[in-house]
């Protein structure tokens, strides 16, 4: 077994391991910044496996943001039948890249 942890940001759950890196929901910062998940669900080492409840108090995975950047672009769109109403709206969600550094 290798050492990960499950955090919780942005609403979702993430499975992470030292050196990942991954795409999150926008965090505040610059790039080369470092930040703190605090929000720690589960952690595991060689030894043992650690679940919270829901959190785990004292743990936090510790990352540096790489990038901030703009999703791709994603359309929606809505009709409605006999009205000849339509509308095609595009969204781009913005994102954070972060690495991380130490659970």
């Amino acid at each position: 077994m290798s050492k990960f942890a499950v955090i919780k940001t942005g609403g979702k759950q993430y499975l992470v391991k030292e050196g990942q890196t991954l795409k999150v929901e926008r965090l505040p910062g610059e790039e080369k910044a470092k930040v703190k998940f605090d929000q720690v669900l589960m952690v595991s080492d060689d030894k043992e496996l650690k679940v919270g409840q829901p959190y785990i108090s004292g743990v936090a995975v510790g990352a540096e943001i790489i990038k901030q950047g703009l999703g791709k672009k994603l359309y929606v769109e809505t009709y409605k039948a006999k009205t000849r109403k339509h509308r095609k709206i595009g969204h781009r969600q913005l994102f954070t890249e972060v690495k991380v550094v130490k659970i």
